[in-house]
C-alpha cells in the first residue's frame, strides 16, 4: 500500500501544477465507474454536477471527480476531463454519445501567485494524461499548489498548505482512503495528540496564534472570510449503494471537524466526494468512522508536505 487513495484498486491520481502562478488540478479517475456521493457543509461552495450524486437523481456512476484552484473559474478544466474520458470510450450511455460524470469543486486560490492565471479545459487534460496508480506526490501540487490555511489575519500571516492523502486497511481486505485540499481559515490540529501543527503566525513568526480565540474578539466578518475551502474525495473498495456512499460522505465530514478549527463557516466551500468500487462487504458505520479518522490524517499531511510558495511559508520553514 502507498497509503494513499490508490490504495483503492480502479483510482489513478493526476495533478496539474503551475507554481509560477501558484495553482493548479486535481483529477481522480475512476474510469470504469464509481458509485458516487457528496456531501456539502461549507456555505459557499463552487462545484458542478453535484446534484445529480443525490439518492433520488438517475446517474449511479461517475467516471472522475476534479478539484482545481482558480476560484469558480477553474470549474473549466472538467472540460478537458470529460475530453480526455471521451478520447478513451468512457462515459454514460446515452444511446447517441457516452458522456463522462465529472463532479468538481474548487478551492479560492486568487489571492495567492498570479489571480489572472486559472486551471481552465488544457489543465484539466494534463492531469488525467499525469494519473497514476502508484504513490500519490503530495503538499504544494495540484489542487493543493495555492493552498493555505491560518488566515485570520489576512493572507500575510497565514502557512502554506496543500493537499494530502492517507489510506487504512481493516479487517484485513477493507481500504478507507481520502484525498484532501486544505484552504482553511482556521488552524489545522493533529487529532491523535491535540496539538496545534498550523495556525495565524505570530509577530516572532515562531509560532501560532489561536483562530478560536481570535475569533472571540470580533463581531463582524473580515476580508479573510471569502477565502477559504477544504475539498476532499473518500474512497472504499467496500461495495455500497448510492445511499451509503451518499452516507460515507457525510460521516467523512467529522474528518473536517477534528483537523480543522473552524470550518464549515458561511465562507466556506467545505465538500466531500465519496465513491465506492469493487464488492467487499462491510457495514457502512464501520466505514464512516474510519473515513473520519482517515480525512483528518491527510488534513494534516496536507500542512506537513507542503512548501514555501507565493511567499507564503511552510511550517518546515518557519523561524525556529
Amino acid at each position: 500500500m502507498y497509503n494513499a487513495i490508490t490504495d483503492v484498486t480502479g483510482v489513478r491520481v493526476g495533478h496539474y501544477t503551475d507554481t509560477d502562478s501558484v495553482t493548479g488540478c486535481t483529477v481522480i479517475l475512476c474510469e470504469n465507474g464509481a458509485v458516487g456521493g457528496v456531501d456539502v457543509r461549507g456555505s459557499a461552495p463552487g462545484t458542478r454536477e453535484t446534484d445529480l450524486l443525490r439518492p433520488t437523481n438517475l446517474v449511479e456512476r461517475i467516471h472522475a471527480i476534479l478539484l482545481s484552484g482558480g476560484s469558480a473559474y477553474g470549474l473549466n478544466a472538467a472540460g478537458g476531463v470529460m475530453h480526455y474520458l471521451e478520447e478513451r470510450g468512457y462515459g454514460y450511455d446515452t444511446t447517441v454519445a457516452k458522456v463522462p460524470i465529472v463532479p468538481a469543486a474548487v478551492i479560492f486560490d486568487l489571492n495567492v501567485g498570479n489571480p489572472t492565471v486559472r486551471p481552465g479545459f488544457e489543465e484539466g487534460y494534463k492531469a488525467c494524461l499525469a494519473a497514476t496508480d502508484k504513490a500519490v506526490p503530495e503538499g504544494s501540487i495540484g489542487a493543493g499548489t495555492g493552498a493555505t490555511v491560518g488566515k485570520i489575519l489576512g493572507i500575510e500571516n497565514a502557512i502554506k498548505s496543500g493537499l494530502g492523502t492517507d489510506s487504512q486497511m481493516i479487517a484485513g481486505d477493507i481500504v478507507v482512503a481520502a484525498l484532501v485540499v486544505v484552504n482553511a481559515v482556521g488552524d489545522v490540529v493533529d487529532s491523535r495528540n491535540g496539538k496545534t501543527i498550523a495556525g495565524p503566525r505570530n509577530e516572532q513568526n515562531k509560532g501560532f496564534l489561536s483562530t478560536l480565540d481570535l475569533l472571540k474578539q470580533m463581531c463582524d466578518w473580515q476580508s479573510w472570510a471569502a477565502t477559504n475551502t477544504t475539498l476532499c474525495v473518500v474512497a472504499t473498495n467496500a461495495s455500497l449503494s448510492k445511499e451509503q456512499v451518499n452516507k460515507l460522505a457525510q460521516m467523512a465530514q467529522d474528518g473536517f471537524a477534528r483537523a480543522i478549527n473552524p470550518s464549515h463557516m458561511m465562507h466556506d466551500g467545505d465538500t466531500v466526494f465519496a465513491l465506492s468500487l469493487g464488492d467487499k462487504t462491510c457495514d457502512i458505520n464501520i466505514l464512516g468512522s474510519v473515513a473520519a479518522d482517515v480525512v483528518s490524517r491527510a488534513i494534516v499531511r496536507a500542512v506537513q508536505k507542503a512548501k514555501t510558495l507565493g511567499g507564503i511559508p511552510s511550517i518546515s520553514d518557519m523561524v525556529k
